[in-house]
């Protein structure tokens, strides 16, 4: 069978295209998958998602699947989420999870600082959907009654947001909790990369890998 594999970051940098396909016998797992690429691969650490989803060693691929490695990321009803290149109004995110038994809004935006700019790399399909799930987990586990989250791609110059989210409650412990939980998942869990640029240097930024539910 032939599976069509997306690539990000650093692996779509060193293999010079958003893509690979690779053959692989039918019944082959995501480990075969990861060895056959393992001139691409290299030293770096990812891991393999499925159909959008992280998955671990061993799990049975299917002709037609969605794969894609994901290196160490940078960081209808329910959540408000976006991910793209349009700015993010703080305001509007607050008015998003705006209830009339919330007793507090709490906002947080994530700012480029020291250097000239950031410039993010998403897997935004499985971005969109990985921020969808974290919001609605932390809507569960703290009790709150709104929240939205939203994250740019592209380039974000000094000064200008790259990330933002809030989350509204019955009371600010809750508001303050969530919106913690929410914004340390989203940089940790969402394929989406940065890379520092001053001037002529650039420096990729690698963070944690992703494990699989």
């Amino acid at each position: 069978m032939m599976i069509k594999v997306r690539l990000f970051a650093g692996l779509r940098e060193r293999a010079g295209q958003d893509e690979v396909e690779v053959e692989l016998p039918d019944g082959s797992t995501t480990t075969d998958l990861l060895e056959s690429l393992s001139d691409l691969v290299a030293e770096t650490r990812c891991v393999v998602a499925v159909n959008r989803q992280y998955t671990g060693p061993g799990v049975v691929l299917s002709q037609g699947d969605e794969v894609a490695l994901v290196p160490p990321v940078s960081g209808g009803s329910g959540p408000w989420i976006h991910v793209g290149p349009e700015p993010i109004d703080q305001q509007a995110l607050a008015e998003k999870v705006g209830d009339p038994g919330a007793g507090a809004i709490v906002t947080f935006i994530g700012v480029t600082r020291e250097v000239e700019r950031l410039d993010y790399e998403a897997y935004a399909e499985m971005a969109r959907e990985r921020i969808r799930e974290i919001c609605d987990q932390a809507k569960v586990a703290h009790g709150l009654l709104g929240v939205a989250a939203a994250h740019r791609t592209g380039a974000v110059p000094l000064g200008e947001a790259s990330v933002g989210i809030a989350v509204s409650g019955a009371h600010r412990g809750e508001a303050f909790a969530g919106a913690r939980d929410v914004i340390d998942r989203i940089k940790d869990e969402a394929p989406i990369w940065k890379v520092e640029v001053d001037g002529a240097d650039r420096r990729r930024v690698d963070g944690n890998l992703p494990s699989a539910d």
